[in-house]
């Protein structure tokens, strides 16, 4: 809810002094948004007890993976409905009206959506209607209420069921195969620390579980991406394309930091406080670190690259633009995933089991916050050679390297490097004096 909280905040402050919402406006805005983030904690929290309750424990792993590709089939199955690919063919629309009447989402009178947005719309025109309002705060009060019984009913079931024990997770020839060939050249130490890391994601359903929703979403990224209007036939500029292409560095450097916020800022704060045991160890600090580190920046480095390669790919890049943009978010990723560790290690939660919720906390609010300042020091940076390559285009000459962009594209490399290390040293500076 925190993530809808933060989106919300700059979009409903536009539309109120767009509109002329006044003083009262967040307030208003308030009473809107809130039964709508209790309507569906509600009801995951109803369902989620519900399916402790009729599934055995041991499972579990089983169960989720058949929610999840549900929750995929329906979600695929709910953006094919919407038909998003109108918004691709604008010149079908006779008018702008109809334009973005086919925008005005949800559409439906008995959706709790479609309600805050009139109570929203009703504070706006100055509409004195209490059904939308009543009916957001009834609905949610009897769902919350439905989900007390439900909790009062079968909580303490479910909970004795979910303490059976799971399978014992056994491991195969194949496996110790496949580590042996990939892992082989390490240090012991460190390959150790790599497979108990695999190892722990994977029995953790709260872990692995997720990364079905981030694949989800990263084909929804995609998709916007293809469904943007420049290539429908319509004469598009090429300064337009390269400046879609220069901005959508900045949209996947966003979400490469939020994926490290959820995956590599908990690392350290996983361990728990069974990190007292590693520190009065034999074992080198130094290689839980590194081990920590590149198993979540090389996942997040064949996602960065495999993102931002598919997405220029559909916007038709220049060949300066397209390596631009890999250099950029591979630079930018290995300077984040640093920064995500570091702030791992100065902000701990030993004593969250959810590692869903250590991105929430005060640290994980602190790394978004500097992962997108450093984002923006380097979009910044880069705008000067991106305008020189667009006046170049303009004036139909070839686009020539001039000092000043070998400047900027070494400024880029010092930043993140120096960020990179930096976080790095400091994370095993502090990592040694931690006190569990």
């Amino acid at each position: 809810s925190w993530m809808v909280i933060l989106l919300l905040i700059p979009v409903l402050t536009a539309y109120g002094i767009v509109w002329d919402g006044g003083p009262m406006f967040p307030f208003v805005a308030m009473a809107a948004v809130v039964p709508i983030l209790v309507l569906p904690s509600a009801v995951g929290a109803a369902i989620t007890l519900l399916l402790v309750n009729l599934f055995p424990a041991r499972r579990t792993r089983d169960i989720l993976t058949l929610v999840a590709a549900g929750a995929v089939a329906g979600g695929v199955l709910l953006l094919r409905l919407m038909q998003p690919e109108q918004l691709a063919r604008p010149e079908g629309f006779q008018n702008l009206v109809e334009f973005i009447a086919v925008l005005q989402t949800p559409s439906s009178t008995l959706l709790p959506s479609e309600w805050a947005s009139q109570v929203i719309m009703n504070w706006f025109l100055r509409i004195g209607d209490p059904l939308p309002i009543a009916l957001l705060w009834t609905t949610a009060g009897a769902f919350v209420v439905f989900g007390a019984m439900l909790h009062q009913r079968f909580y303490d079931q479910g909970y004795s069921k979910a303490q059976e024990g799971a399978n014992a997770y056994r491991q195969g020839h194949g496996w110790q195969r496949l580590t042996r060939a990939l892992l082989g050249w390490l240090p012991v130490t460190r390959r150790e620390f790599i497979l108990k890391d695999i190892r722990i994601f994977f029995r953790d359903t709260t872990q692995w579980s997720q990364l079905i929703l981030l694949a989800v979403l990263l084909l929804v990224y995609v998709f916007n991406i293809r469904a943007l209007p420049l290539f429908s036939g319509e004469r598009v500029p090429t300064s337009l394309v390269t400046l879609v292409v220069f901005l959508n560095q900045g949209l996947a450097g966003f979400v490469l930091a939020a994926i490290a916020a959820r995956f590599v800022f908990p690392a350290v704060s996983l361990e728990g406080r069974q990190l007292w045991l590693l520190r009065s160890s034999p074992l080198d600090l130094r290689a839980m670190l590194w081990s920590k580190y590149w198993i979540g920046t090389l996942p997040l480095l064949v996602l960065a690259v495999a993102i931002t390669w598919i997405t220029n790919t559909i916007l038709r890049a220049e060949a300066f633009m397209m390596a631009v943009s890999l250099g950029t978010v591979v630079l930018y990723t290995l300077s984040a995933s640093a920064l995500a560790l570091a702030m791992g290690v100065y902000y701990p939660q030993f004593d969250t089991e959810n590692a869903a919720q250590i991105p929430t906390s005060f640290g994980g609010m602190l790394f978004m916050m500097a992962s997108v300042t450093l984002l923006g020091t380097i979009i910044a940076i880069e705008a000067g050679p991106v305008a020189d390559f667009l006046r170049a285009r303009q004036r139909g000459g070839p686009f020539q390297w001039t000092s000043d962009l070998l400047l900027a594209l070494g400024l880029v490399v010092f930043v993140c490097g120096a960020t990179t290390f930096t976080s790095l040293r400091l994370a095993r500076k502090k990592l040694e004096a931690l006190e569990v």
